[in-house]
């Protein structure tokens, strides 16, 4: 099995749409899954994602599965603290990489909450454990089955399966995905508009497999379109 996990196109977050650029972003999408089509398509409940999914639906003939476990405004919610001027909040990730990538907290694994004082609010933890569960149920629901670090497989198929989703909830499931501690996960990857990471689930004759990444952040569909690209 394939998933692609997909970041919506360029954003309106104050009105939860895509932008003009935006929709031309997830018009190119949809060009590029014509030539590598999904068999069935997820989408975070909010209008960002779907508007994204849109066209690619539309496309493939495919109906559009909302996950609500996806929800970047919930992730946010929970997973936000106070900007140090008093103007708005901001993810709790997002600082200079360094106060909690260092030598210092590079190998604390499952204790990576230690690493800094704002992932340790039990709104982290929740949030956290909400995308794992749901990341285990839908790939339950596809035929692997989590255990530990591994997952058995119970159907093996060759699907591929898209889930229209967000930044900081991309990443976030992503860790848990490939079994990466959250914070070393966040200091080094960021995902763009429209950018499309591709895992594979290897079908072994075992009946054991883990996630390995084929692609991140995959824009060769901007590419194709020229398109601007910003990296945000």
């Amino acid at each position: 099995m394939k998933l692609y996990i997909i970041r919506h196109g360029n954003p309106d977050y104050a009105h939860d749409c895509l932008t003009p650029l935006g929709k031309r972003q997830a018009e190119a999408l949809s060009r590029r899954f014509v030539a590598e089509p999904l068999d069935r398509v997820y989408s975070s409940p909010m209008g960002r994602a779907r508007e994204t999914a849109k066209p690619t639906c539309e496309v493939l003939g495919l109906d559009m599965t909302i996950l609500d476990w996806c929800s970047e405004g919930d992730a946010y919610a929970d997973m936000s603290v106070e900007r140090e001027d008093g103007k708005g909040r901001r993810w709790c990730f997002a600082k200079q990489r360094t106060n909690y990538k260092n030598n210092d907290t590079l190998y604390l694994g499952n204790n990576w909450k230690s690493a800094d004082p704002e992932f340790q609010a039990e709104s982290v933890e929740k949030r956290q454990k909400i995308i794992a569960d749901g990341s285990d149920r839908l790939l339950a629901e596809l035929g692997y089955e989590r255990d530990g670090c591994i997952y058995r497989i119970k159907k093996p198929n060759d699907l591929k399966v898209g889930v229209f989703c967000h930044q900081g909830f991309g990443l976030t499931w992503l860790s848990h995905l490939l079994q990466i501690p959250p914070h070393i996960f966040w200091a080094s990857f960021d995902v763009t508009h429209t950018g499309v990471t591709l895992l594979e689930f290897k079908n072994y004759e075992n009946g054991i497999t883990t996630p390995m990444m084929l692609q991140f952040d995959d824009l060769s569909h901007i590419f194709a379109d020229r398109l601007p690209i910003y990296f945000e």
